[in-house]
């Protein structure tokens, strides 16, 4: 008999990370789940010396790096329970996480998909996230992110999406939707896909005592070229497929405003040929993601005004976290 859980680890060349989440796993309250450990073509040796450390681990070897989208997908697609928790290597649960995360699930019968507060793994009394927010420009960011630990909400409450960094879905539910969209390499990915479990119905819950620190950024750097690229490509594809009807004519002013001020403020970071190029292959793959708009709205069974409610309407907001975010990290640590 299959196991209520699979968690889902991602790996690539990041041994260390990958063994202490493993041996956190080990400590859980609550033990009855598998591990599948996708393994993105790591070159330094990890995949062979966790598996020999873990022998119960499912190791799935990828022959090269296909991104986070696509090694997560393999796992829900190979992995034999109703309930799939997606664990970055660099997110450390609490021995109690995965207890209360799968008990908010079992509980809580009118949402589908369920996300942990992610505090920070070096500056554990800031928050990391408390749930995905999703802006009327298809800007999206964690909630909470750099705010004070006592700032995060101590019931739980709806929110857009999880971050996936530490999150639990029906598998069924994840299938459905075809999982993360695997042009995306990776973020953004779960935004856009909390967005079309949304338009098929679905909620997403935040869980207060499913509490794990994170690293965040461990493979690819904060604010690195890397991140700005696909992240700045990714946001566009994520707003022309999935915001319905008239909603997308309403906002798109918002967003096409979005994408010039990132577009302006990151070149004048350093980062112009990064923000450039997403914009400019965000447009090559319109065709593309225009197919598949077609397709996603074909199949959404909820209201314009459901999605509506459920979106961020502020026009300071996404232009002042940045600021906001530097401002509480540095008076925390101050």
């Amino acid at each position: 008999m299959s196991p209520p859980i699979s968690i889902i680890i991602v790996n690539w060349n990041r041994k260390s990370l990958t063994e202490k989440v493993l041996y956190l796993l080990h400590q859980q309250t609550f033990q009855d789940f598998e591990i599948l450990l996708m393994d993105n073509g790591s070159t330094d040796g990890s995949a062979d010396d966790l598996k020999s450390k873990f022998p119960e681990v499912h190791l799935h070897r990828l022959n090269a790096n296909l991104g986070f989208s696509i090694a997560n997908n393999l796992g829900v697609q190979r992995a034999q329970s109703p309930w799939v928790v997606l664990l970055n290597n660099d997110a450390l649960p609490e021995p109690d996480w995965l207890e209360n995360l799968f008990n908010a699930a079992l509980t809580h019968s009118e949402f589908t998909f369920f996300g942990s507060k992610l505090l920070q793994a070096n500056v554990p009394n800031l928050l990391d996230g408390v749930g995905d927010v999703y802006h009327i420009s298809g800007l999206a960011w964690r909630d909470g992110y750099n705010f004070p630990l006592e700032t995060a909400p101590v019931v739980p409450r709806e929110i857009f999406s999880p971050t996936a960094a530490a999150a639990i879905y029906s598998r069924q539910a994840f299938l459905d939707v075809g999982g993360f969209d695997e042009d995306f390499f990776m973020y953004h990915e779960d935004v856009d896909l909390g967005f079309r479990l949304r338009l098929r119905g679905h909620r997403a819950l935040y869980v207060p005592d499913a509490v794990v620190y994170h690293q965040g950024s461990a493979s690819t750097g904060v604010k690195s070229d890397f991140a700005i690229y696909y992240g700045h490509r990714n946001l566009v594809w994520s707003y022309v497929k999935n915001m319905p009807g008239k909603l997308f004519l309403r906002y798109l002013p918002a967003h096409l405003f979005a994408n010039l001020f990132f577009l302006m403020f990151y070149t004048l970071q350093g980062h112009g040929a990064a923000i450039s190029r997403a914009k400019r292959d965000a447009l090559k793959g319109m065709a593309r993601t225009c197919k598949k708009r077609r397709e996603i709205q074909s199949t959404r069974t909820v209201s314009e005004d459901a999605i509506n409610a459920v979106l961020n309407h502020s026009w300071i907001t996404p232009y002042t976290l940045g600021f906001r975010a530097r401002h509480n990290k540095h008076k925390m640590q101050g």
